[in-house]
């Protein structure tokens, strides 16, 4: 498959005997985000007939994102896997049987089911699909952590999906090499750059208010912080005390600079940091944000401490360095192009990385100032032209 022109995708409509259904499935905050993009182009083209599906995996959080992105998610009461407590094993379970079920209850069939990432919903949708022989199209696809541990269950997630995609949406050269080493077809494999971009800027477009008080009070003082977010599963436990230790430690030798912490909704995780960081006056702690609010967090953030994927991603887009909390990434181009650095959990090196970038301003500058390897904001385009390229094609073999 030759790199798709998103020129292409309107004058490609003619070609077809009805609009392309596509089912766009997601059931996460983060997915929710960067199916969006897509969503809108699809649905500005006459060639596509798109469908949103959640699967509601984090109900509450994906709810603030659909009406932030404009997403309307069709009606599926009988997949909605949310539950307090459950295991991976249960709420995969739940995705394949409701994936499933969509699949064959539809008056019309879909022409291909896109997914984005490597959550549950992600994973579980590529099973049933695969076993329905509905094609399957893997956006994000290429990342690789090659520890199948790390990050659990999502390495796992993405290598399963890569095995029953019919078209791989990769975000970069480096996850098309690593699909290409897997032997995927190389006519499969389209680098798109990273939905998340389109993303950002369609929210920083729409200037909205921020609406956490500590936040907004926070910007208002003028005062520099950090950012930090830490809700890995492989962090729970020792590491995730670390951290916590790391965090008491920089308060404490920098009282001129806060530390904010927007934390994740898991009680444990705040057992663990608590004893450390409650004590400390320049920590600031919240409830989790909104997207609006927490794209405003970032943009003006000094540094971020995170373990999280999304932020690798976002944040070289405002400028502002990352230190990752993590022993491994599946990101390794935001790595490569100097914007995020690999420190992993322990106290003393997350102190010393995140002194550094306090105190030396070329430091500093180096990781600021370093290219964003994840695109321009088009990679929703891309994606529908090659959509468009792969539908069209399946429809005339």
């Amino acid at each position: 498959m030759t790199q798709p022109d998103p020129t292409t995708v309107t004058a490609t409509a003619a070609a077809a005997d009805h609009p392309l259904r596509v089912w766009v499935i997601y059931g996460t905050r983060p997915e929710g985000i960067k199916v969006a993009p897509l969503v809108h182009v699809l649905e500005r083209s006459p060639l596509f007939a798109p469908v949103a599906i959640s699967t509601k995996q984090h109900r509450e959080m994906l709810e603030q994102v659909n009406e932030v992105l404009d997403l309307h998610p069709a009606l599926t009461d009988h997949l909605d896997v949310f539950q307090h407590g459950q295991g991976v094993n249960e709420l995969l379970s739940k995705v394949i049987a409701g994936v499933d079920r969509l699949i064959v209850e539809a008056p019309e069939p879909p022409d291909c089911i896109v997914v984005q990432g490597d959550t549950t919903t992600a994973a579980g949708t590529a099973i049933a699909a695969f076993n329905r022989d509905v094609p399957l199209v893997h956006m994000e696809a290429g990342l690789r952590s090659w520890d199948i541990r790390s990050p659990f269950p999502e390495e796992a997630n993405r290598r399963l999906i890569s095995l029953v995609a019919s078209l791989h949406l990769a975000p970069s050269e480096r996850a098309r090499h690593n699909l290409l080493g897997e032997r995927i077809p190389a006519d499969r494999v389209i680098v798109t750059g990273n939905t998340v971009i389109d993303a950002l800027k369609y929210i920083t477009a729409k200037d909205l208010p921020v609406t956490d008080p500590r936040l907004r009070a926070l910007l208002d003082s003028g005062r520099p912080y950090i950012l930090v977010t830490t809700h890995r599963r492989e962090n729970w436990g020792e590491p995730l005390r670390h951290i916590g230790a790391a965090l008491a430690a920089l308060a404490a030798a920098h009282p001129e600079i806060d530390i904010f912490i927007p934390l994740h909704g898991n009680p444990m995780i705040h057992a663990t940091l608590a004893p450390f960081i409650d004590s400390c006056e320049n920590i600031i702690v919240t409830t989790p944000l909104s997207y609006p609010d927490f794209v405003h967090a970032m943009s003006r953030a000094h540094v971020i401490l995170s373990d999280s994927g999304g932020v690798q991603e976002e944040a070289p887009t405002f400028g502002v360095p990352v230190l990752l909390l993590r022993e491994t990434t599946e990101r390794p181009s935001a790595v490569a192009s100097g914007a995020v650095r690999l420190v992993g959990t322990d106290r003393d090196r997350i102190v010393a990385e995140t002194e550094q970038l306090l105190t030396d301003s070329q430091a500093w500058a180096r990781m600021a100032h370093a290219s964003n390897p994840y695109g321009d904001g088009h990679a929703a385009e891309l994606s529908a032209a090659a959509l468009a390229d792969l539908l069209t094609r399946t429809r005339s073999e």
